[in-house]
This record gives structure tokens, sequence and C-alpha cells, in this order.
């Protein structure tokens, strides 16, 4: 028993509206841990479908820890372009050249000591690829979780003992799965679909939805900065980015703050910029509001499409293109 609910009532219907409902996704089809490792990390931050893409590149590029591990970083992140939070990409390139002679843990605990490796996806794969009998915790089951005892505020703690309490030892792959599916598909944070709910008999939450979880407070500062598209004969002046967030990808010359333009001009030399336009992008912590100016200047250049760029400067190279001179 666990809390009001006893498991046989929710494991059974969701397990076998799982099996008829689930979604043909590449990596339910295999059980090689690296390519399902490839796939969590590519869901920590992406919805499902718009991983196929580049789960699909990726896995063309770099089919096996051996391939990533012997990879230049500059090269991964090519390939993760456009998935953002790059960081995850750094991280998974360590992790190969860590495991590649001796292959991944078998277990949660081996695989969250890898780079980039936490909780829920050490879980994930454990149970998925290795049949592991541990809980997967992500954002869908906490709201699956939440809605179906009706916790406004469920702790990290109470999560995992009541997940785990659910778990289907004998398959906890596919019990994983169903839970994330359930979340992602018809428990979904905003008008979730309860009438075509597997277990909406068992759910305590379904009268109100809405109100379990609570929402998590999200803070998110605003910045302002400025952005300097310089055309060479040779192509574009670029810089290599630094820092958690970009690091290693390449990009526009880029300054934060209110004298931001005046520290790029002063930089590089130029005079006479032309305003081009402003794009915005969000990072996890900051809503990121950048002025595009842009002018010619002398000396090497690169083309873009060469080096791994951020989702940001792809923005700002669009938007550059669309506004370019004759």
């Amino acid at each position: 028993m666990v809390g009001h609910l006893n498991g046989k009532e929710v494991r059974a219907p969701l397990l076998a509206w799982f099996r008829q409902n689930a979604r043909d996704l590449p990596w339910r089809r295999t059980r090689d841990p690296y390519a399902i490792l490839v796939s969590e990390i590519l869901l920590q931050q992406t919805r499902a479908e718009q991983a196929l893409g580049y789960y699909a590149r990726f896995m063309a590029e770099f089919p096996n820890l051996g391939a990533l591990a012997r990879a230049a970083e500059e090269d991964v992140l090519r390939a993760w372009a456009g998935a953002g939070y790059y960081r995850r990409a750094r991280s998974l390139h360590r992790l190969a050249q860590e495991v590649a002679g001796t292959g991944l843990p078998r277990t949660a605990a081996g695989l969250a000591d890898l780079p980039g490796v936490g909780p829920y996806t050490a879980a994930a794969v454990a149970s998925i690829a290795f049949g592991e009998p541990v809980a997967a915790v992500d954002g869908n089951v906490r709201r699956v979780v939440a809605r179906l005892f009706a916790a406004e505020e469920p702790s990290p703690r109470w999560l995992r003992a009541t997940a785990e309490g659910l778990l289907v030892p004998e398959d906890p792959g596919s019990w994983n799965q169903a839970m994330m599916e359930l979340g992602a598909t018809v428990c979904t944070p905003k008008d979730p679909r309860c009438v075509s709910c597997p277990v909406a008999g068992s759910c305590a939450g379904k009268s109100d939805a809405g109100r379990y979880p609570a929402p998590r407070a999200r803070r998110q500062r605003a910045v302002s900065a400025t952005a300097l598209v310089l055309r060479t004969p040779q192509g574009y002046v670029l810089e290599k980015r630094d820092g958690q967030a970009l690091g290693g990808l390449w990009g526009f010359p880029l300054a934060e703050g209110p004298d931001g333009l005046g520290a790029l001009l002063s930089r590089y030399e130029v005079q006479d910029p032309r305003a081009v336009g402003t794009v915005k992008h969000a990072f996890t912590h900051k809503r990121l509001t950048v002025a595009v100016y842009e002018a010619s200047g002398e000396g090497p250049g690169e083309d873009p499409q060469a080096r791994p760029l951020s989702q940001l400067d792809r923005k700002i190279l669009a938007l550059a293109e669309r506004g370019r001179w004759p």
C-alpha cells in the first residue's frame, strides 16, 4: 500500500495503456545503453518531438561510446547544434572519454557518478537498459504522482519514496516509461486529458488537476547585451565562447551591459556601425535582449556554417542576413 493507493490499482491499467498507446520513438526500439543514455541526456531539456532530429543526427555521427570519445569537442558541439543547453553535450563527451574502455556502469549508483548524469537520468538508463528496479522521477513523473495523491507541494523525499512504492520491479523500464508517457501526453501541465487517463479512477487530484503540484517559482533576470556582426572579405568575425552555457561554441562578438556597443567598437576599432534589430533569447536563469549591429571590417573572417553556433548566434546571423545591404 502506498498512501491511499494500492499499487495494483494503477500498475495493470497504466502498463496496458502504455503498450497500446506509447509513441514510437527510436530510443524505445533498442536496449543499447549508450543510445538510451544519449536520448535521456537530450530529453533533459527538450521535448521528445524536438529531440528526434537531434538524436538521429548525433547517433549517425557518434554511433557508440568509442566514436564519441575519439571525437573533437568542436565536432560534438556541431552535431549538438540547435539542441541548446550545450553543457549536456560537453558532459556527455567527457563521460564517453571516461568509460569508452569499460562501458557504462549497469547500476543507477554507478551511472550517477558520471559527468552530466543526475539521479533521474541514472535511474532511467539503469531501469530501461539494465532492468534495475529503481524509479525514475522527472518532471512528468512528479506531476503524475502529485496528482494521484493530491499533493500540492510534494517534497523530493516523499516523491522518491512514493514512486519507488508504485514501481513494477519485474519490468521497471516499461513502468518508468509509462509514467513518463502519461505525464507527457495525458497528464499534461495545462489542460490534462483526465477523461483519457487509464488511472483516473484512482486519482485523488483529478477534480482539480491544475492545482497539483503547485507551480514552482521561476526566476529569470532580464539582461541587455549588444552583438556586433562584423563582415570581412573572408566572412564573419567570430569568437570562441566560454562559460557554462555556451562554452566551446562560436559566435559573434557579444558584450553585456549598457555600454556593450562601445566596448565592442573599441575592441575591434570599428566606426559607424549600423543597427540591424533586436533578438531575444531565454536561458535557464536569464532573459537576454540583444541589440544587433553590423559593420564592415578588414582581416580574417570565417564561414559561420563551419563552426558550431549556439541558437542565440543563429538568431543573430538570421537577423543580419535578412537585413544585409546590397
